[in-house]
């Protein structure tokens, strides 16, 4: 998949909001990327422009959407209808809203094969099973007749993960997939997730805040504010050498072991109206490192080494605190 320029906007009776403003990124098959920022930074918009599911009044103003050599901006309703669940699944955020409370389990997962494959009856309700099986759910044979009330947390966003891979889709696009568990079963499902990446090759987009969670799975990150890609590497990269004063500001804030009682490290200030956003850099009222010319001219992106981009006047380097 390659992302090109793609800029989602809102036309609300505030004014414009560019949730979306300009953003690229490349993704290989097996591939895993990581979004990450605050709330508000444009993370699930970007997931959700890629599926097509912006509503009214959002619009994808811009750019290409390049999958599987077609460009999905130009798709119809009825033609994204084909590709959702079968080529792009999306694993959504809250697992009480995303599976229909009136449906049993097994009629929500045989939806996804029904409309993706030719399998009979039969042959669909056994590789139901086989799917609840496969990502660890006990006695799949009685659980798929249970309803979304009847599951726990954890067990709701597994059958989410297994309709997500009913059709082993090339591209799975998880939403904060672990926010609403708790931390034991929030480990689990993203061990889960990894497995399943792994053995069937799929590619990946993990939208999160956690970079924690980020660095145990993905291959390549993009730091997204305001927006805008504030900087993107590989994982690595953006872990040990990240030169972005806000992506800087993201691990420093990650609470640690060992750390004496010291207190936590935060980035001061708060993310700007999107309906009235800074002149220059979006950042400039929250950085320390700022400028005049950050506050009055938008900077460019530029790539500071291979691979590694960072959209920043004055990127850091291994020896700036």
């Amino acid at each position: 998949m390659i992302v090109k320029n793609l800029r989602t906007y809102f036309k609300t009776f505030k004014g414009l909001v560019k949730s979306v403003d300009g953003v690229d990124f490349s993704l290989e098959r097996g591939e895993t990327l990581g979004i990450v920022g605050e709330s508000g930074g444009g993370k699930s918009v970007t997931g959700f422009s890629i599926i097509k599911l912006i509503e009214e009044p959002g619009e994808i103003v811009n750019g290409q959407i390049i999958f599987e050599g077609e460009d999905l901006v130009n798709k119809s309703e009825k033609q994204m209808e084909k590709i959702r669940g079968k080529e792009i699944s999306m694993i959504f955020q809250d697992p009480m809203t995303a599976l229909n409370p009136i449906l049993s389990i097994r009629k929500q997962i045989d939806e996804a094969l029904q409309l993706h494959t030719t399998l009979g009856k039969g042959e669909r309700l056994k590789t139901s099973i086989e799917l609840l099986r496969s990502v660890g759910i006990p006695n799949p044979e009685v659980r798929i007749e249970s309803f979304p009330h009847e599951l726990s947390g954890g067990m709701r966003q597994r059958v989410i993960i297994a309709i997500a891979i009913a059709t082993n889709p090339k591209l799975i696009i998880a939403d904060e997939p672990t926010t609403a568990l708790d931390v034991t079963i929030q480990a689990q499902i993203l061990k889960l997730m990894k497995e399943v990446i792994i053995k069937n090759n799929n590619s990946l987009i993990l939208i999160t805040h956690n970079l924690a969670v980020v660095s145990q799975m993905t291959d390549k990150v993009m730091v997204m504010y305001c927006g805008k890609v504030m900087e993107q590497a590989d994982t690595e990269t953006i872990i040990h050498s990240s030169s972005h004063p806000y992506t800087r500001g993201l691990l420093s804030s990650i609470p640690r072991f060992r750390s004496n009682h010291k207190k936590l490290d935060t980035i001061e200030g708060i993310v700007p109206n999107m309906y009235n956003l800074p002149k220059g850099c979006y950042f400039a009222p929250r950085c320390k490192y700022r400028r005049s010319i950050c506050e009055t001219e938008q900077p460019s992106m530029r790539e500071t080494s291979k691979g590694h981009f960072v959209y920043c006047h004055f990127p850091l380097t291994d020896g700036d605190n």
